[in-house]
């Protein structure tokens, strides 16, 4: 009886340890400098970033590779998200999703969010305000 259980407790703790999560946790890579006004964020695609402008939510997606012509910035959203005198550095920050291609961009100072997704291709860029 006590083999049995040792069996099933060691049987147990193999699986455990063995299992893999379906989810897969977004990863933030960025310093923690609040003062800086621009930031870029990985994406998880390895060539390209979103340049935010923490001041006033204004967003670029950056690609680089190692021939000209795969080397670009182009702009995902040139609209301010505040006024002149409430910008700050440090007031805008993105946040990960597991989907691969969507970011949550936060004012950090009132709330406010909206889903931002970038693309290859410029029909599938948006930035949408999430109510």
């Amino acid at each position: 009886m006590k083999t049995r259980l040792t069996t099933i407790i060691f049987l147990f703790f193999m699986t455990v340890s063995f299992a893999q999560s379906t989810s897969v946790a977004p990863v933030q890579n960025i310093s923690t400098d609040s003062t800086a006004e621009f930031r870029l964020f990985a994406t998880k695609n390895i060539y390209n970033f979103i340049k935010l402008n923490t001041r006033t939510g204004q967003m670029w997606q950056i690609q680089w590779g190692t021939e000209d012509k795969h080397r670009f910035e182009t702009l995902l959203s040139d609209i301010s998200r505040v006024n002149k005198e409430e910008e700050k550095n440090g007031r805008f920050f993105l946040y990960p999703t597991t989907n691969n291609y969507n970011f949550i961009l936060l004012d950090q100072i009132d709330g406010r969010a909206w889903q931002v997704q970038w693309s290859i291709e410029e029909k599938d860029r948006m930035v949408l305000r999430i109510y």
